[in-house]
């Protein structure tokens, strides 16, 4: 547990703050504050991540400040497009090193969480997040997500995806996956775009977009939620 204090603990040269500082004034900008449990829970993942990390291509994103604000506040910035209710389930395509669906079952731990990732060991390194955190209600399917259509359709009120080249893949590949009513919620640059056409064929509508800029940065994003026809 010292590595993990001594990860957060750290002050960051650029905010002269500690990476806990940073998540938790960071969060809260987002209007989603953190209880003591939760950071403690983020940091442990990431201390986590940073060790397998050298064995294995998690991530590119290496600096610590970089990770809490692309990886950990980026993930919790799609809670600006859904409002998790007890009993709700979320699906989460091409889940790679967990984010963003990890970071909202931290935040939200009373929904399900089904994470797809199809890289063995990547989805290994799920696993030993969810047993190293004691998460309930969390699934690792290691298939590709064209493979659960069969079994997995219609069954989630949630589908979010951050490994798409773009808008119209992940809503071709996920809409499929949402209960009628349910929400597709998109992380995407500002400047991207979706046409009528790709919506309509995949049978959803946009519900709403979100444009933000994430805290301590000027990294901006566009929050995309999308309505499955009921």
């Amino acid at each position: 547990m010292n590595s993990v204090v001594n990860f957060y603990e750290r002050k960051n040269a650029e905010d002269n703050v500690t990476p806990r500082e940073l998540l938790k004034s960071g969060a809260e900008e987002l209007d989603l504050p953190p209880t003591i449990e939760q950071i403690n829970s983020v940091f442990i993942y990431l201390a986590e991540l940073k060790k397998w990390n050298q064995k294995m291509n998690l991530t590119a994103i290496r600096e610590e400040r970089d990770i809490i604000i692309k990886h950990v506040l980026d993930s919790l910035s799609y809670l600006k497009g859904f409002s998790p209710a007890p009993g709700s389930r979320l699906l989460d395509m091409g889940s790679g090193a967990g984010f963003p669906a990890l970071v909202i079952k931290i935040a939200h731990p009373e929904i399900a969480v089904t994470l797809v990732e199809s890289v063995k060991k990547k989805a290994s390194f799920l696993r030993h997040i969810i047993r190293t955190l004691k998460m309930e209600n969390v699934e690792v399917i290691d298939k590709r997500i064209e493979e659960l259509i069969d079994t997995h359709s219609s069954s989630y009120n949630i589908v979010t995806a951050r490994a798409f080249a773009d808008m119209h893949a992940a809503i071709s590949a996920g809409a499929a996956f949402l209960k009628p009513g349910g929400l597709m919620v998109l992380s995407r640059g500002p400047e991207e775009t979706i046409g009528e056409s790709a919506m309509s064929k995949a049978g959803v509508a946009l519900d709403r977009k979100i444009e933000l800029t994430l805290p301590h940065s000027d990294y901006k994003r566009a929050i995309w939620v999308f309505r499955k026809a009921g």
